[in-house]
């Protein structure tokens, strides 16, 4: 396929190092004191790595080119290797819209397709986006407006799960159930304030400019140690739930189980690397997985009649093992059979999925504790 290049970028990105002592607190460089005034409209750029999107892409770039907003536009893509129709899709839209440019991203790695795009973009804002998501009409202009009102030097909005399979919808209702992935405010929803970490994110370029780009070397969750590089440095994250992003997740299950068992992984890596900096929240996934392992021994030991021989007190306490799994079980089938608003189908399969978050999630946690991430991708691109 042939593709629009982009060279000698006139704000070259350096690679993001991820070390958190190596940015001065002192500087306080990104605080909204630091932050120098923004235009009222000032020009953004959408940055997107992909790779095998045909399914999504297409729809993903309309919604950025129909963004009511009245600034300049950019849109660099980074193209991975896809064996699909990605690139061509790419390609032809390219080809009739000036405003959408591309650079390659042999690798695939999502944070080097991130800096590859943001070496190639042009404006003072950074919007980033995802080919499996659309966003809202209003989006751009919510997030400039944030970003004036806040000072901050990164911005987000909710992350709203949908799907069109009853399999999907159901992955959809447990991204956005806090019984589900739980915890940040994008995925439940929340009031407006200060965030931890933003969905996509929409950056000043400023936050590149002092802090260089996403780590390459983390190859998930690397929006999540950018902006701890941000919070250190004295930025502001904010959440708006204005600013409305529509997501469609997986649709199989095998490649539920394989994104979140690489997530998993990747998380107990940035537990390893930066420790207490992280929520508490994340261990909840591993305990249940030792949790229904020691379950499951139990009663291994249990028909096998090994325990017969053990004293009658040892046999009453490790029995309670079983407490917190059947607790587990029995809140996941109150869970879906609580869900009225959809169909029987979507019901099952909504049973089906939140274990397989919780428990491919937390035993990937549990291999990245033991041995780090290496070279762990997302089998389910």
């Amino acid at each position: 396929m042939t593709h629009r290049r982009l060279s000698n970028p006139s704000r070259p990105v350096p690679r993001g190092c991820g070390k958190i002592g190596g940015v001065s607190k002192r500087s306080q460089i990104l605080s909204p004191e630091g932050l120098p005034p923004l235009a009222e409209r000032p020009g953004v750029s959408f940055i997107m790595p992909v790779l095998n999107e045909a399914e999504h892409i297409s729809q993903a770039i309309t919604t950025i080119l129909a963004q009511d907003y009245a600034g300049d536009k950019e849109i660099v893509i980074a193209l991975g290797p896809s064996t699909d129709d990605t690139n061509r899709i790419i390609a032809d839209m390219a080809a009739e819209d000036h405003r959408i440019q591309t650079v390659d991203n042999p690798k695939a790695a999502t944070p080097i397709g991130l800096n590859l795009a943001i070496a190639a973009t042009h404006h003072p804002v950074i919007i980033r986006v995802d080919a499996h998501s659309g966003l809202g009409p209003d989006y751009t202009q919510q997030a400039i407006d944030t970003l004036h009102e806040t000072k901050a030097a990164n911005c987000g909005g909710l992350m709203l799960a949908r799907g069109r399979t009853s399999f999907q919808k159901a992955v959809a209702r447990a991204y956005m159930s806090p019984v589900g992935l739980g915890g940040p405010a994008y995925h439940s929803g929340d009031e407006a304030g200060e965030a931890e970490s933003a969905y996509l994110g929409v950056y000043r370029r400023e936050v590149f400019d002092h802090l260089g780009g996403f780590d390459e070397g983390i190859k998930r969750g690397q929006d999540w140690e950018l902006n701890l590089r941000i919070r250190t440095s004295g930025g502001r994250i904010w959440f708006n739930p204005d600013m409305e992003v529509t997501y469609w997740p997986r649709a199989s299950w095998p490649k539920i189980s394989q994104q979140f068992w690489a997530t998993g992984i990747w998380r107990a890596e940035l537990i390893r690397r930066y420790g207490s900096k992280n929520s508490l929240r994340y261990f909840a996934p591993p305990l249940l997985v030792l949790g229904m392992t020691a379950s499951l021994i139990e009663t291994l030991l249990q028909l096998t009649g090994t325990t017969k021989t053990w004293p009658k007190f040892l046999r009453r306490f490790t029995s309670l093992v079983h407490v917190p799994s059947l607790g587990y079980v029995a809140g996941i089938l109150a869970t879906a059979s609580a869900a009225k608003d959809c169909g029987r189908r979507e019901r099952f399969w909504f049973g089906i999925v939140l274990p397989t978050m919780h428990l491919s999630w937390g035993a990937g946690f549990l291999k990245g504790l033991v041995t780090g991430a290496g070279t762990t991708k997302d089998g389910s691109r």
